[in-house]
């Protein structure tokens, strides 16, 4: 539970994100522009996917991020606009866990095949749901403008690093063609992606219902984050550490609402609780949930105001994401083993 793997320099991605966060919170803040924030969340998230040496390599993968995760928010704001029925919350609740289990599983394959890491499609499935759910979004040229602006200052960031060293920026990694073995893997990943966030839904929709949760995509966020990781036994621990460190972080966000501090305190709390989770998420991901859950609920909460009811809804709709995923990551384990003993390999191979 606390036991921390080895540092890889994490204090410089926790810094980069931190940084590529807070600055755009704290200029639409300035601004009296609340109502972009969550746009300019989510094209944050293109920091995250700087953990790569080199700084052509990081370019290369963040640009890539970057441009998937902008189609993201603006397929999102599009349905948002001309499709999800808001009016009536429940056909909107089924829309959205129907787009957005798609959303799952295309984006993980495209993640994929862009080599993009960390891999999977959480993050456009936080991003897709929670766009599309916007009853009244802002203006779409304003959210787009928003969301470009801070993935190229999360690209700038990232780069930044190579001032000075013009001598190695141009060194490159070039990336091996993928095997037919990784593609079929790369196949099927999408499938269990489809399937774990489709079912997180569903139960969200009919149980979560039932007990008076709202947001029922953080089930289907919960549900995905089994999927990582190259062992059953890694992928059970993921999914542990998932509603531990949820748990834990809990404390944080009552405490938090007790204070009620000013926004710009808030965006300046998401910022030091992005670093922490980029020091924590590759050594110890109990730890990291701890500053990931409160950071999440301030972000989707910065406009309509903290609220005790998002610490419920979180609770209820991580225990049924991460029940599925971790469910899913089992029945598929022995699905594996069933394969390879049809086939007459080593089910342990």
């Amino acid at each position: 539970m606390i036991t921390l793997g080895p540092a890889r320099k994490d204090h410089w991605i926790g810094l980069r994100t931190g940084i590529g966060v807070f600055a755009p919170l704290i200029t639409l803040f300035a601004i009296d522009r609340l109502d972009l924030v969550v746009f300019a969340v989510f094209g944050a998230f293109t920091g995250v996917y700087g953990r790569v040496d080199g700084y052509w390599n990081r370019l290369r993968m963040q640009v890539r991020s970057g441009l998937l995760l902008f189609v993201v928010i603006a397929v999102a704001l599009s349905a948002s606009y001309w499709w999800v029925d808001h009016n009536n919350p429940e056909v909107m609740q089924w829309q959205i866990v129907g787009a957005t289990t798609l959303v799952a599983g295309i984006c993980s394959v495209l993640v994929g095949f862009m080599r993009l890491r960390p891999g999977g499609s959480l993050f456009h499935i936080f991003a897709f749901a929670a766009i599309a759910s916007i009853p009244h979004p802002a203006a779409m040229g304003e959210a787009l403008l928003v969301a470009a602006l801070t993935i190229l200052l999360a690209v700038v960031i990232g780069s930044a690093g190579a001032l000075g060293q013009w001598a190695n920026l141009w060194e490159r990694t070039p990336l091996p063609p993928l095997s037919d073995n990784v593609r079929k893997a790369i196949w099927w990943e999408g499938l269990f992606y489809i399937l774990s966030a489709g079912v997180a839904g569903i139960l969200a929709n009919t149980v979560g219902s039932q007990l008076s949760a709202g947001h029922n995509y953080w089930a289907m966020v919960a549900a995905v984050v089994p999927l990582v990781g190259h062992t059953t036994r890694l992928r059970i621990r993921r999914g542990v550490h998932r509603v531990l460190g949820t748990l834990v972080g809990m404390i944080l966000m009552a405490l938090l609402i007790w204070l009620n501090p000013q926004i710009w305190v808030l965006m300046a709390f998401i910022a030091v609780c992005q670093f922490m989770a980029e020091m924590f998420v590759m050594r110890n991901y109990f730890l990291a949930q701890i500053f990931v859950t409160p950071m999440a609920l301030v972000g989707v909460s910065l406009v309509t105001g903290l609220s005790g009811a998002v610490i419920y809804d979180r609770v209820v709709e991580t225990l049924i994401g991460c029940a599925v995923g971790m469910l899913g990551v089992l029945l598929g384990s022995w699905f594996g083993m069933v394969l390879k003993r049809k086939q007459g390999l080593d089910p342990k191979s």
